[in-house]
């Protein structure tokens, strides 16, 4: 079993930065292709971003690329998302999922059926 933990959300003020933490453990391996969705109230849950399992490629959805960066580190098991120029669509309880490695990630990392493991959210709130 592997268990995902978020960190680092919050309230923030439109324009602002904050870093979100997905931390790791239990039968984690470092091929785990990953990734950050996120739901918002009243929508459903959305691709954010993902990194593959050696950190050597990433994706985003186009509502954040250029502000939001998406980074793993596999010696502590952990991977980061960095977020900048934040806006006030951007609040929502953001979530860590994590894949087995597999080949045709390239293809699927948008979809939330794709990933094994979830983990329970962590807020963030962006204030106008």
């Amino acid at each position: 079993q592997v268990q995902l933990v978020e960190s680092g959300g919050g309230l923030v003020q439109t324009g602002d930065s904050l870093t979100l933490s997905c931390s790791a453990s239990g039968r984690i391996s470092r091929r785990n292709d990953m990734a950050w969705f996120r739901q918002a109230p009243g929508k459903e849950r959305e691709f954010v971003a993902s990194v593959s399992w050696d950190g050597g490629s990433t994706w985003y959805t186009d509502s954040v690329k250029g502000r939001f960066t998406v980074s793993k580190d596999n010696a502590v098991n952990t991977m980061t998302l960095q977020m900048t120029d934040l806006k006030y669509e951007d609040t929502a309880i953001y979530y860590c999922a994590a894949a087995d490695h597999n080949p045709n990630h390239y293809l699927n990392y948008f979809q939330a059926p794709w990933y094994d493991y979830w983990g329970q959210g962590t807020q963030v709130t962006v204030s106008s």
